[in-house]
């Protein structure tokens, strides 16, 4: 009957774009959006598994995410 609903948090899609930050001395991976103008990372979440990584892409309506070491 009551179910949870499907939350959409919007961003400027004109100015940033969904990044996946990854360190390769600790392998930790912080999800995030990154000015396009200026290059400044605003971090959102971190991710720690494939749930993470699946809720942040559902709350932000995102469908593809690059990489960044």
């Amino acid at each position: 009957m009551f179910g949870k609903k499907k939350v959409i948090k919007q961003y400027d899609k004109n100015n940033w774009k969904p990044v996946l930050k990854c360190s390769i001395c600790t392998g930790e991976q912080v999800a995030g959006f990154k000015d396009i103008h200026t290059g400044k990372f605003e971090e959102v979440m971190l991710i720690k598994n494939s749930r993470d990584m699946d809720a942040f892409m559902r709350i932000y309506d995102v469908t593809d995410i690059s990489k960044e070491y």
